[in-house]
């Protein structure tokens, strides 16, 4: 892979009340993610983070347990991806970040998310 062309990342994702869907594969209603502030969300990730970069737990553990995508059966684990496949925000901080870094808070359309560069 061409880190010029391609990159590969995992992610966790929080939902909030403004995210473009209000619907997640553990909350399939709705309910909490349409009560949760962004200020929460982004509170609850920056814990999320400190944990895994600490060593607490490990970035997949966390993707798996808390994450509102549905990559989370993955451990967060989006697989390759080039330009123009995700939400710039998401695109400009992955290329950014080197193998094996951790992003900080990245806002897109579908929530805030942390991203852990992987190739």
């Amino acid at each position: 892979m061409s880190s010029s062309n391609q990159v590969r990342a995992s992610h966790i994702l929080i939902k909030h009340q403004g995210s473009r869907r209000k619907a997640s594969w553990k909350d399939p209603d709705g309910v909490v993610i349409s009560n949760t502030t962004r200020d929460a969300a982004v509170t609850q990730l920056k814990s999320l983070r400190e944990d895994i970069v600490s060593g607490k737990f490990t970035f997949d553990n966390v993707a798996t347990r808390f994450s509102d995508c549905s990559s989370a059966k993955r451990g967060g684990d989006l697989g390759p991806f080039g330009r123009g496949q995700m939400q710039k925000p998401f695109e400009e901080a992955t290329f950014s970040l080197k193998v094996g870094e951790i992003s900080e808070i990245v806002d897109t359309d579908s929530g805030v998310h942390i991203i852990l560069r992987t190739g």
